[in-house]
């Protein structure tokens, strides 16, 4: 946590580095000492004091100062820090203009120069009333602001980002009009573009996408290396297992993740049937353990970086990523997951990212407080999301298509979501169209048992419609079923002979695609159980067979 600041003012430099000096000897432990020479600078030192959310907790400057009196400095520095305790520092013969500006200037005290010995003149006063301000002092949040409209799709994307990578920040809605969030817009200056990121050192990005982000909090977004034993695309709950395993028994593993870690299990907000948890675990707290555990055994992490392609060299198999460098190894697993399943309707395209979301349920959650939303869905994430969203908003409507949730739900949340008082389930229904000019405003609703709509006033739509797999790169190079689901093992010849063009006098194994080395596992392999234990269990699995292959080829 920083520590308060104490500032100095004095055109004077002999008298600047006396009264550092001396606050310094007796305070230095517990405030900061900031030193300005003229009014104006010590504005610009106390705007970006604001900046970085570091707090002031005295301002200390001499009266006759060429360009801007003491008195007036004191008077614009306390429209910045309100709370800060103001003294002035003035000769002798000025102790009457002094006390009549301190009267409109509404100063604390006002101190004689000189103030030797200081143990007399000096810290007594200042003693009492750094201990007032102290009394009253709250620690100000210090780390990363987003400030940006609610339905800005950009604002949503970077909260988004930073929620699923467990990035600490601080959302701040310019539509709110608050003191905190006016005071600091006008400290940044006369921007009209959001959002805007103001970091811990006070710099801020206007507009910034993923990547300036990533970039800015030391995320890596390139290898270390141009080449490794084992690469892992998606970190998934299959892509981190395998991970975890492959680093720990000697494997030399980078795992590459477009987003964040935990794919669709991450933004789930509480998984409860997860072995060994049996008060549950949300999903992004299961990813970050997992991640923790990575790092442990030293697998190197790229995130957020999209594979765009992969390719065979003989024994040698490279990804190419987006921003045109490529990694290479000896066995490359795809768990890239899925991606959310787009609702074509009316409206929802347009708005996107300002009212209408895919996931999104923890990003999003607070903002609808004591509102009415829809949420589109009736398996297991949709029910996770309900239930989230059922401690925040005043309304939730699940629309779901089939006649009941048993189809596709698991039982233990079909009955949370039956004792949840406002939450209701609308069986045989389906969202037709979202209304609303900039952000979303209404939705309407087909009930089919009951052959009408009905036009609701909601603030969110959030869409869990099922999902497809992020295998489009992937086209021409691996065998997938007609849904894009990676063929593996026994599925890549159901007739039991060896696929067409296999090189190998050996059969594929399990988990292994139809280029040797190249392995599938999780949501985005065909056939595959989605579920997050399953998940995990095939990614610590291929880790065997992946050793299995290396044995041939090393």
């Amino acid at each position: 946590m920083p520590r308060p600041v104490i500032l100095a003012v004095d055109d004077e430099p002999e008298v600047l580095r006396a009264i550092e000096r001396d606050l310094r000897r007796r305070y230095g432990q517990d405030y900061r000492i900031v030193r300005a020479d003229s009014g104006p600078s010590a504005l610009d030192a106390l705007k970006q004091l604001q900046l970085r959310s570091d707090e002031a907790a005295l301002l200390l400057s001499d009266q006759r100062m060429p360009g801007m009196q003491g008195t007036e400095f004191l008077t614009e520095g306390a429209k910045i820090f309100p709370r800060a305790k103001r003294v002035l520092l003035t000769a002798y013969a000025d102790t009457n203009a002094a006390i009549e500006a301190i009267n409109s200037a509404r100063t604390d005290f006002y101190l004689l120069k000189p103030w030797s010995p200081p143990e007399e003149n000096l810290y007594p006063i200042l003693d009492d009333l750094l201990s007032d301000w102290m009394a009253d002092y709250r620690p100000p949040y210090s780390g990363i602001r987003l400030l940006g409209t609610r339905w800005s799709p950009q604002a949503h994307e970077l909260r988004d980002f930073m929620a699923r990578n467990r990035i600490p920040f601080q959302w701040m809605d310019i539509e709110g009009k608050d003191k905190a969030t006016c005071d600091l817009l006008e400290n940044l200056g006369s921007s009209k573009e959001y959002p805007i990121v103001v970091f811990e050192d006070g710099k801020h990005l206007v507009r910034p996408g993923i990547t300036d982000i990533a970039n800015k909090l030391g995320l890596r977004t390139t290898s270390e290396k141009p080449f490794y034993d084992f690469i892992i695309v998606g970190a998934g709950p299959a892509g981190l297992a395998a991970a975890v395993y492959g680093a720990s028994e000697g494997l030399d593993t980078v795992l590459i993740e477009r987003e964040a870690p935990g794919g669709q299990a991450g933004m789930s907000s509480r998984i409860e049937n997860y072995l060994g948890f049996p008060s549950g675990i949300s999903g992004g707290e299961l990813a970050q353990r997992a991640v923790a555990q990575a790092r442990k055994f030293h697998v190197e992490m790229i995130n957020p970086q999209e594979v765009k392609c992969l390719s065979i060299e003989g024994p040698y198999r490279s990804v190419t990523l987006s921003d045109g460098s490529s990694i290479s190894a000896f066995a490359v697993l795809i768990s890239t997951g899925l991606s959310w399943r787009t609702l074509d309707v009316p409206g929802v395209d347009r708005l996107s990212g300002a009212g209408v979301y895919y996931g999104a349920a923890m990003t999003e959650a607070e903002s609808c407080r004591d509102q009415a939303i829809v949420i589109v869905g009736g398996a297991n994430s949709a029910g996770q999301a309900a239930m989230y969203f059922s401690k925040h908003a005043r309304r939730v409507i699940m629309a779901v298509r089939g006649d009941s949730l048993g189809k596709s739900m698991s039982h233990y949340l079909i009955d949370q979501i039956e004792h949840t008082p406002n939450i209701e389930v609308w069986t045989n229904s389906e969202v037709i169209e979202a209304h609303g000019d900039t952000h979303l405003e209404e939705v309407s609703i087909r009930q089919r048992d009951k052959n009408e709509v009905q036009r609701l006033g909601v603030s969110g739509l959030f869409i869990f419609i099922g999902a497809f797999p992020r295998t489009e790169w992937l086209k021409g190079v691996l065998p997938m079923d007609e849904r894009g689901f990676i063929l593996t093992g026994p599925a890549l010849s159901p007739d039991s002979a060896r696929p067409k063009g296999w090189p190998l006098d050996r059969d594929p194994y399990l988990f292994e695609t139809g280029v040797p080395g190249v392995f599938a596992a999780g949501d985005t392999r065909h056939a595959s159980v989605k579920r997050v234990a399953s998940g995990v269990g095939e990614g610590s699995v291929v880790v065997q067979m992946v050793h299995q292959y290396l044995e041939k080829v090393k």
